[in-house]
């Protein structure tokens, strides 16, 4: 097979809005912080080529098979090869990255020598407790206490590949900042990617993509390698006494999605196509067992068609919702169930994100939204009321209080606290209409913080590792937004290194 090639963007640039009107602003301040996120654009966004390996070069034996090539699935690889072993990387589909590629707002992490730098005083204690509330009080307190123990060491170790998470927003359900992004606000996901990618190519870790693994093997109880279908054609099995699933979620599956959560059938999704549950059929068929497969979380923010993420970044740097009577109708920056919640009960079932020059310049996502034709712009918000077909006196209103309320820091409304920094007056006024989507599954495979594949019993499978979104438990009923990143990378990593520890 040929190489394949693929470029991923790490970022996107930013776009300085040249429209007026919106409200008054420092614009020599707004525009030598565009100029300086610009700058900082091109030197960490500029697009990486990564170069799959060729299925001429499948070896019949490695140490260590990880399957899935997304966020989890490379932090695994790494962290093993860091170890002396010699991994491998299947990916069923065309290119690598998976859901990873989808991620938008960033990575959360406690006691950050970034929040210390920016003055934010936090507490792994405190991360804990809002990610536990946010989940309802269901989630895996084992596994809990270990994800934000090991959170601020996730974004150092990232940090020492040159892959900086150095740029602050918040999240819903968090009362600090401690959502970890890229230096100009860009999205996530991209940028992780490709920062993993050069670091695989630059440990010469073979990632072979259009390699479907279709069976984990067993020799007397334990692992020992694996069956795949090449290109959907070509079987060959490969022998390891470890094999790590990193696979994801099942938000892609109609099936599935039919099958635990009937109520949720005709949502869109945010997931790639890929995250069918692939990884959770292995496992089960191994005697693996499977936790909260009903625990489904719809964003409240998805552009419906297409389906896509609006990301929590752009409610995280000062954005608000308002429906279809130009009001405001709850605190955006609640759980993400309670906002669906909300928006589920407004006219249509639908609302708008409404935000300005200064939240776009903040958020570098929000200029891919515009060139996919997502956002509407006015140069007051009178103007934009027409564009949106809403009441301009209301909706005038809404943002006038609104403005009121960042002003004194108190939401006398909805009791909003948080993602108040700066009042929406920019020159140009925005808004996308969106609706709530599948976005993450909650449920998946039991594994314990040493991220060993569970049999109901309790007992581990020999030589079974899995991370990321094909897990369950850690989030409970509802997921904190830049959690999922956290956990691919820190639960990506603990699996190399515990794979490496069983082999040894």
């Amino acid at each position: 097979m040929k190489s394949r090639l693929i470029t991923i963007a790490a970022g996107l640039a930013m776009v300085t809005a040249s429209l007026s009107g919106c409200g008054n602003s420092n614009t020599s301040k707004k525009s030598s912080a565009s100029h300086s996120a610009k700058k900082t654009t091109q030197v960490t966004s500029s697009a990486s080529t990564a170069k799959y390996t060729p299925a001429k070069d499948l070896k019949s034996k490695y140490d260590v098979i990880i399957v899935g090539a997304g966020g989890a699935g490379m932090s695994a690889a790494l962290a093993a090869k860091d170890k002396g072993l010699n991994p491998v990387i299947l990916e069923k589909m065309p290119i690598a990255g998976g859901n990873t590629l989808k991620a938008s707002s960033g990575m959360n992490a406690s006691e950050t020598k970034i929040q210390k730098k920016d003055g934010i005083k936090d507490t792994n204690q405190k991360f804990y407790e809002e990610t536990l509330k946010g989940g309802h009080g269901t989630n895996d307190k084992k596994m809990l206490r270990f994800f934000v123990n090991h959170s601020a060491s996730a974004v150092d170790w990232l940090d020492s590949m040159d892959i900086k998470l150095n740029n602050l927003t918040i999240s819903g359900g968090m009362s600090v900042k401690r959502t970890h992004r890229p230096a100009d606000g860009s999205a996530v996901g991209g940028y992780l990617v490709t920062g993993l990618l050069r670091n695989v190519k630059k440990q010469n870790i073979p990632v072979f993509v259009n390699t479907d693994v279709t069976k984990i093997n067993q020799t007397n109880g334990k692992v020992s390698g694996v069956k795949v279908k090449i290109n959907q054609d070509k079987t060959k099995t490969i022998s390891s006494k470890a094999v790590i699933v990193t696979t994801g979620g099942y938000g892609a599956s109609k099936k599935l999605i039919k099958k635990y959560r009937p109520d949720l059938a005709n949502y869109v999704t945010t997931n790639q196509k890929g995250s069918t549950g692939d990884g959770i059929k292995l496992i089960t068929a191994m005697g693996g067992y499977t936790v909260d497969m009903n625990k489904i979380q719809i964003h409240p923010t998805v552009h419906q068609k297409p389906a896509y993420l609006i990301g929590e970044a752009t409610r995280g740097e000062g954005g608000i919702l308002v429906n279809q009577n130009g009001k405001r109708f709850v605190n955006e920056l609640k759980t993400r169930d309670l906002v669906s919640a909300a928006i589920n009960k407004q006219p249509n079932k639908d609302a708008y994100v409404v935000f300005d020059s200064g939240v776009k310049a903040r958020v570098g996502s929000i200029a891919q939204y515009q060139k996919l034709g997502f956002v509407k712009s006015a140069d007051s918000w009178t103007a934009l009321a027409k564009k949106l077909h809403v009441p301009s006196s209301t909706f005038e209103t809404t943002m006038t209080d609104w403005n009121q309320a960042v002003k004194n820091k108190k939401d006398t409304d909805f009791n909003r606290t948080t993602g108040m920094d700066h009042q929406l007056n920019g020159k140009t006024c925005y808004a996308i209409k969106i609706a709530p989507g599948i976005h993450y599954t909650m449920g998946g495979v039991k594994i314990n913080p040493q991220t060993e594949v569970l049999k109901e019993s309790g007992q581990a499978i020999p030589g079974l590792f899995a991370a990321g979104e094909v897990t369950g438990g850690l989030h409970g009923s509802n997921r904190i937004g830049g959690n999922s990143v956290a956990e691919i990378i820190i639960f990506g990593r603990q699996a190399g290194t515990e794979a490496a520890k069983y082999l040894k």
